[in-house]
């Protein structure tokens, strides 16, 4: 049980941070609050209409297009570093995986994801 006592040490540490952290904040944090500080805002500017509006499909298809390039670039970059080791299986696979975010890439554009107003 010796050789677990670092850990234990760490655990007992990380729980006291936790605790200490919030606690300083709250008690040393300023608690005067101003009209603009309590204000409801919304991405800079103040909320209009009903909050449970229904949204464009363009939301949607900006967010699938995110998806689809930030996973393009996540795994394409470490392939990269790696493609002279790989084998015939790996080089293919990523190209299929290519290939499905290529569908993604032209189902976004058939739906006018790309067109901007």
């Amino acid at each position: 049980m010796l050789e677990y006592t670092p850990i234990l040490v760490f655990i007992v540490f990380s729980v006291v941070l936790s605790v200490i952290i919030p606690a300083a904040s709250y008690v040393l944090g300023i608690k005067k609050l101003d009209h603009e500080k309590a204000s409801v805002f919304e991405c800079g500017f103040d909320p209009f209409g009903d909050s449970r509006q229904k949204f464009e499909i363009r939301f949607f298809l900006v967010a699938i297009l995110f998806i689809i390039f930030d996973l393009e670039i996540s795994f394409l970059f470490p392939w990269c570093i790696v493609l002279d080791g790989l084998s015939t299986f790996g080089y293919w696979t990523m190209y299929i995986f290519l290939f499905i975010l290529t569908i993604g890439l032209v189902y976004e554009w058939n739906k006018g994801g790309l067109e901007w107003e």
